[in-house]
C-alpha cells in the first residue's frame, strides 16, 4: 500500500502537527506533501521523522516563511498541483485546503478534519472585524477571495471518502457545512509528560497564543476585577492589548519553555480558558496535572472538561459569564479531586489516538 500524507502547512509545531506526528508514528513510509515546510530540525525529527515534505510553489514566493497566509487566495490552486495518482491511500490532515487534493476513483482518501476553514465559514464575520477587513477596498477584496474559497471548498467535499472529526463539535460543523457524516477520534495529548500534583498554590493560570479568538484579553480583564493572582503565558499580536488590561495582580510572563509551562500548570489552583476551540489540547494537559479548568461550555472544552467534576463551565463568552464561573469555582473548590481530574485526561492519550486511527484506516482499507 503506497501512502501519501497531506498537511496544510508546516510552519510551527502546534496541535495539528501533533496529529501528524502520531500518523508518522503509526506508519513511517508516508510520502509527505504540504503547501510549505519551514519546520525546525528538532520538530522535523519528531513530526516528520526527519523527512522533508514535498512543497508547492508557495514555498518559493517572497516572504513565504513569515507571510504565507497572505497567499491564501492561491492555496486551492496550489494544493491541486500535487500529483498523488500513484498512491493507494491518501490521508489528509486538514484545517484549510489539504482535503482538496485531487484523487481518482481507485484511491482511498481519508481526511482528519481539525475544522472546516474557520475564516471562510462560521468565523467569517468575526475574522473580518478583528482583521479590520470589514470595510474599504481591502475588505472588499478579502470578502471576494473568501467567497471564492467557499465555492472551491464545497467543490471538494466528494474528493474525501471518509471524514474523521477531532470532536463532536467539529462533526456537527462538517455535517452542517458539507452534509457529510464523520467518525469522531479525539486528537492525541501527550498526557505522559504531565505529572499529577495534588497540592495546589494560590494562583490561577492561562496560556495561549495571544490572538483575538483565544480571548486572553477577556481572561485578563476578568481577573483585573478581582484580587486573585493570575499568571499569563504566551505571546502574539494581542500582547499590547492584553498588557493594557492587566492590573497589579496579573503577571504576564510572555513565551515560556515547556518546563516552565508544566511547572505552572501543576501548581496552579485552576487553569482558565475562554476560547471556543475545535478541541483544545492545553485544557486537557492542565487536567493531566490534576488541575481543574474553568472554561467555555462550547466547542471542544464542553467535551473534554466535565462540569463540576474536572472544572467549571460558563455559558457566555463575556465578562459576567467568566466572573460568575470564577466565583462558582471559589465556592466549590473543595469538590475537585486532582486524581479524578487526571483520570479524565488519560482518555485523550496519544496511545489511544494512534490505536483508534490505525484501526479505523485498516478497517476502511
Amino acid at each position: 500500500m503506497k501512502k501519501a500524507l497531506v498537511h496544510d502547512w508546516f510552519s510551527v509545531c502546534a496541535g495539528a502537527e501533533k496529529c501528524v506526528e502520531s500518523f508518522t508514528n503509526i506508519w513511517d513510509d508516508f510520502e509527505i506533501f504540504s503547501l510549505i515546510d519551514f519546520l525546525s530540525d528538532k520538530d522535523r525529527d519528531n513530526v516528520l521523522k526527519g523527512k522533508r515534505a514535498h512543497t508547492s510553489f508557495i514555498q518559493n514566493l517572497p516572504m513565504s516563511k513569515e507571510k504565507y497566509r497572505n497567499y491564501l487566495p492561491l492555496f486551492p490552486f496550489a494544493i491541486e498541483q500535487f500529483d498523488l495518482s500513484e498512491f493507494d491511500l491518501i490521508l489528509s490532515s486538514s484545517h484549510a485546503v489539504a482535503k482538496g487534493v485531487l484523487v481518482h476513483s481507485n484511491q482511498l482518501h481519508i481526511s482528519y478534519v481539525h475544522t472546516p476553514i474557520r475564516y471562510a465559514w462560521d468565523l467569517y464575520h468575526q475574522y473580518l472585524k478583528e482583521s479590520e477587513l470589514d470595510r474599504g477596498l481591502k475588505g472588499k477584496l478579502a470578502k471576494y477571495f473568501l467567497h471564492k474559497i467557499r465555492i472551491w471548498d464545497m467543490s471538494t467535499i466528494n474528493r474525501v471518502d471518509c471524514y474523521i472529526a477531532n470532536s463532536h463539535y467539529i462533526a456537527r460543523r462538517i455535517k452542517k457545512i458539507y452534509n457529510k457524516d464523520s467518525e469522531v477520534i479525539y486528537p492525541p495529548v501527550d498526557v505522559g509528560k504531565f505529572e499529577l500534583k495534588e497540592k495546589k498554590e494560590d494562583f490561577y493560570m492561562t496560556a495561549s497564543r495571544m490572538v483575538p479568538y483565544k480571548k486572553i484579553d477577556l481572561v485578563v480583564e476578568a481577573f483585573s476585577k478581582t484580587d486573585k493572582k493570575l499568571v499569563v503565558i504566551g505571546d502574539g499580536t494581542d500582547m499590547n492589548k492584553i498588557k493594557s488590561k492587566a492590573s497589579k495582580n496579573i503577571e504576564i510572563l510572555g513565551y515560556q519553555d515547556d518546563k516552565t509551562m508544566i511547572d505552572m500548570m501543576q501548581r496552579a489552583t485552576a487553569f482558565v480558558f475562554a476560547a471556543e476551540e475545535d478541541f483544545g489540547i492545553v485544557p486537557v494537559e492542565a487536567q493531566a496535572c490534576g488541575t481543574p479548568v474553568i472554561c467555555l461550555s462550547k466547542g471542544g472544552t464542553k467535551e473534554t472538561v466535565i462540569d463540576m467534576v474536572t472544572g467549571i463551565h460558563f455559558a457566555e463568552q463575556n465578562l459576567s459569564g467568566l466572573l460568575n464561573a470564577i466565583n462558582k469555582f471559589e465556592k466549590n473548590i473543595d469538590i475537585f479531586e486532582p486524581a479524578n481530574i487526571r483520570k479524565n485526561a488519560l482518555k485523550f492519550s496519544k496511545e489511544r489516538f494512534e490505536t483508534e486511527i490505525k484501526n479505523f484506516i485498516d478497517k476502511k482499507y
